[in-house]
């Protein structure tokens, strides 16, 4: 059965979904529950054992709070993939990818110095010099660079604050409640916003989507995917919800 673009909840109204997810509850032994479209606490507490039982497509453990998003449905209903394939990609879009994809494996010189001849052409081209944090200055010069070759205005926000960028931009907000629930919104090219609190975050592009997981090209991390890293990696795993800001569209 197809996602339905939306994180199925106790009370969900449409008795089909409800149905379904409940006879693969019973398949899973999670039951018994009464496939009768109800979603109530009996289906809920079914939901929260499926969850607390079965790892997800990663192989790592769902959150256990009865609730129905992308990844518990893919896991529920052994999806390898969610959504429609998003066809092909802006030329824009796919030319600011691949400046992204080109830069993996730069590392600041020395470690831990925020600066190197790479990391400083970002920081250049957002008006700074060496030894500032510099994840948004890569998103920038990604565009920057792409923007200059195809005789373009750079879309995005010049700065190296990613919640200025967040802030400011003029480009599509997906906010990450709309992200959660329905991630075929998110489209390769776009850029992804976290919040740590006062003023600081953390940005990348996204590479891909596969349901509830991204797939980024970040600067200033590590494989770890901290911030104030200390080179360009391509991440794998990231949870959609992790993303606590949301996506940037240009």
């Amino acid at each position: 059965m197809d996602y339905p673009k939306r994180v199925i909840v106790k009370g969900e109204k449409n008795k089909n979904i409800v149905k379904e997810i409940q006879k693969k509850l019973n398949e899973n032994g999670c039951g018994p529950v009464e496939v009768d479209g109800g979603f109530g606490p009996k289906t809920f507490n079914a939901v929260k054992l499926f969850q607390s039982r079965f790892p997800d497509q990663q192989g790592r453990p769902l959150i256990v709070d009865g609730k129905i998003g992308p990844i518990t449905w893919a896991t529920l209903f052994n999806l390898k993939s969610i959504g429609s394939d998003p066809g092909p990609l802006p030329d824009f879009a796919k030319k600011v990818l691949d400046k992204a994809k080109s830069q993996i494996g730069v590392m600041e010189k020395p470690r831990g110095s925020n600066g190197g001849p790479e990391v400083n052409a970002y920081l250049k081209s957002v008006g700074l010099g060496s030894g500032y944090a510099w994840c948004a200055a890569f998103v920038y010069w990604c565009y920057d660079e792409v923007s200059k070759s195809s005789g373009k205005n750079n879309p995005v926000y010049k700065t190296a604050g990613v919640m200025s960028h967040w802030n400011n931009t003029k480009g599509k907000k997906i906010t990450s409640a709309a992200a959660v629930a329905n991630p075929s919104l998110i489209k390769p090219g776009q850029v992804f916003i976290m919040s740590y609190g006062g003023g600081l975050g953390h940005t990348g592009i996204v590479e891909s989507v596969n349901g509830g997981y991204l797939t980024t090209i970040e600067g200033n991390t590590n494989e770890g995917g901290s911030r104030e890293g200390i080179g360009v990696f391509r991440r794998t795993g990231r949870k959609v919800n992790s993303i606590n800001r949301g996506f940037i569209e240009y």
